[in-house]
């Protein structure tokens, strides 16, 4: 039987599309102008009715209670206490994935609420389709998309979880990207959105037809036939992905097209929308970064494909000895021009956003039923402890806009070396990173497509990276023959981006100078601190559980300090911080959401450093270096 039609579709150019990634993240400065003046404090209530009657036990019909409660969620006055909260976007539903009759109402209620909200000097984004769709509804009206359904191995769809009423259905098949297209054109040009939310981006091929003549395609045009055949294919026309224990080349070649294939999905709807408003926000959910990539979701490649994604990630701290934060997603949401959305429900929470991610501090709310809780599925209300936060956040962004983060360091995660190489080299990247994080080391996590532009960094850290592609050890050593140096732990550049051995490391022929080894248990800090020129550009002397970020805006440097431990205060933090070039100091000031008033700190200048002390920080302290520059 031949290959039906549908799925010979757009295969022609399969290759081009998962070889070429076009960064389509918005510049900031072609951004709107409120995303930085403003910034963002979110709410968000994104369920329509009739996913909140299925999810909670029911059918599909709401009740005259459910519905009541409904609709004055959706009214001026629920508005007016979001407002009066600090909110000032609503992240908001569009379309679930039941179907366009089913959810039409919901639809048109979006798009009056959306109406209510900018009439109210509020912001919206919405929810604009989730990767599951619930299939008994969708059936009804669409029963071609029966095609569209993501399949296991055993042909069984692939539910949300226990949820067996909702399917994945596969991003990358034509007819259902023009369906979900079309909820694109409905969030711009009918409500008026100004951020699209697509949920649920942790799913990528199957074993569905589409999927399986995709991965024929891009294994003929991406393979010569010797690999081919290494990988033990005899047949392309019979072959299937890879079971577990297959020939090593072939489970790679399948990771590596689940990861592209998943972000080219993203990257598709991304230009859509972009062709129907050109500096709409785009953002998506593949959840945190956690320790390390996990196929099919590799932040490196999808992120590229738009301003923001979410997370949802548990509560931070310091709990017996160990600290429990966010910062590597905010640092690889920074690093990629990316607002990073969490729930923000502490103090320390909001701290931390105000402090590691750049223009938004949370979502600080959720609101159902026309009740405002804490976050979904939560019963409490919106600590009060909040409100000086966020009170914070609104007043004083003239700290926070347009702030750069200056890093010294870059650590790679390389994703060759990570997926195929596994836990024993993904473990010393999130290690480095780890060590970089407590020390309070001015540092970015970068993917690999950022190797292209190491200026801004100081030294390269490499620690787990056995496997570089051969573009990616020439964009490295073009950083080091420009004066950049390495770090290096554990195995570096000995295989090619397929984990095959390379003849001789890549890397064997830099002098030690340039490239400076850290025995796996030895002084990684101390390694690090050496690639960099012996100093870092800030450092802070306290005890564990304090964590810092370093920016800069046009004539100072500002110092972020967060304190993880909730039990006390950190106290006499001695801070030293390298000034630019030619620059004078010319006054420390400390700025908080826990004092009211700035307050002044005195300072000594010795060789171009500034040195001074912090006397206490509670939860967030602001140290603001201003200078003068003679260049």
């Amino acid at each position: 039987m031949g290959v039906p039609r549908i799925l010979i579709v757009g295969l022609a150019t399969l290759v081009a599309s998962l070889a070429w990634a076009e960064p389509l993240t918005l510049p900031l400065d072609k951004r709107p102008a409120w995303l930085s003046e403003q910034g963002i404090v979110m709410a968000g209530s994104w369920e329509p009715l009739i996913f909140r009657v299925k999810r909670d036990g029911g059918g599909y019909t709401p009740s005259a209670e459910q519905l009541a409660a409904y609709q004055k969620e959706h009214s001026p006055e629920m508005i007016a206490k979001l407002k009066s909260m600090g909110v000032n976007f609503v992240m908001m539903h569009a379309y679930k994935g039941a179907g366009l009759e089913a959810e039409r109402q919901s639809m048109a209620d979006a798009v009056q609420f959306a109406k209510l909200c900018r009439e109210a000097g509020l912001r919206v984004g919405v929810y604009n389709f989730s990767g599951a769709f619930l299939w008994e509804p969708f059936f009804k009206e669409n029963p071609q998309a029966k095609d569209w359904v993501v399949l296991r191995a055993d042909g069984t769809p692939v539910t949300y979880g226990s949820a067996k009423y909702r399917y994945y259905w596969n991003r990358n098949h034509p007819d259902a990207q023009a369906f979900y297209k079309n909820l694109i054109r409905f969030a711009i040009e009918q409500i008026g959105t100004d951020l699209v939310h697509l949920d649920n981006y942790i799913v990528g091929p199957g074993y569905d037809a589409h999927s399986v003549a995709r991965f024929r395609e891009y294994l003929r045009s991406t393979f010569s036939p010797e690999q081919i055949q290494a990988m033990g294919i005899a047949d392309l026309a019979t072959v299937l992905p890879p079971q577990a224990g297959g020939p090593p080349l072939l489970q790679r070649a399948w990771q590596e097209f689940c990861s592209q294939s998943l972000a080219e999905s993203y990257w598709d709807m991304s230009r859509y929308a972009r062709s129907l408003r050109p500096d709409v926000l785009m953002e998506c959910n593949p959840n945190g970064v956690g320790s390390a990539i996990r196929p099919p979701v590799d932040h490196g490649r999808l992120l590229q494909g738009g301003e923001a994604f979410w997370v949802e990630s548990g509560r931070v701290g310091f709990k017996d000895g160990q600290l429990i934060s966010r910062i590597a997603n905010y640092k690889v949401g920074r690093a990629m021009d990316n607002i990073t959305f969490d729930y923000t429900l502490t103090p320390l929470e909001m701290a931390e956003s105000m402090a590691f991610n750049f223009d938004c501090l949370g979502c600080v709310c959720w609101f159902e039923y026309g009740k405002i809780v804490a976050m979904p599925g939560d019963s409490k209300s919106p600590s009060p402890l909040l409100q000086n936060y966020i009170r914070f956040f609104h007043q004083r962004r003239d700290l926070l806009r347009h702030a750069r983060v200056i890093a010294d360091v870059a650590v790679l995660r390389n994703f060759p070396s990570q997926v195929f190489g596994g836990p024993k080299y993904s473990q010393l990247t999130a290690r480095a990173e780890n060590l970089l994080i407590e020390h309070r080391v001015p540092f970015q996590i970068i993917y690999d497509h950022k190797l292209a532009d190491l200026r801004r960094y100081r030294a390269l850290v490499l620690a787990g990276c056995p496997a570089l592609a051969d573009e990616h050890v020439e964009n490295i050593r073009r950083f080091v023959a420009s004066g950049g140096r390495l770090c290096v732990v554990g195995p570096v550049a000995t295989h090619d981006r397929w984990m095959m051995p390379r003849a001789k490391p890549a890397f064997a022929d830099l002098p030690p100078e340039r490239l400076i080894e850290a025995p796996q248990d030895g002084d990684w800090i101390g390694a690090i601190r050496r690639a960099c020129g012996g100093e870092f550009t800030l450092s802070i002397e306290a005890k564990p559980g304090l964590c810092a970020e370093l920016t800069e805006q046009q004539g100072r440097r500002l110092v972020h300090l967060v304190n993880y431990r909730a039990d006390e205060p950190v106290r006499d933090v001695a801070v030293s911080l390298q000034l630019p070039k030619g620059a004078r100091a010319r006054a420390v000031t400390l700025a908080s959401p826990d004092h009211e008033v700035d307050r002044a700190v005195s300072w000594v200048e010795r060789n171009g450093k500034v040195h001074f002390t912090v006397p206490s920080v509670r939860i967030y302290e602001i140290a603001a270096v201003e200078y003068i520059s003679s260049e």
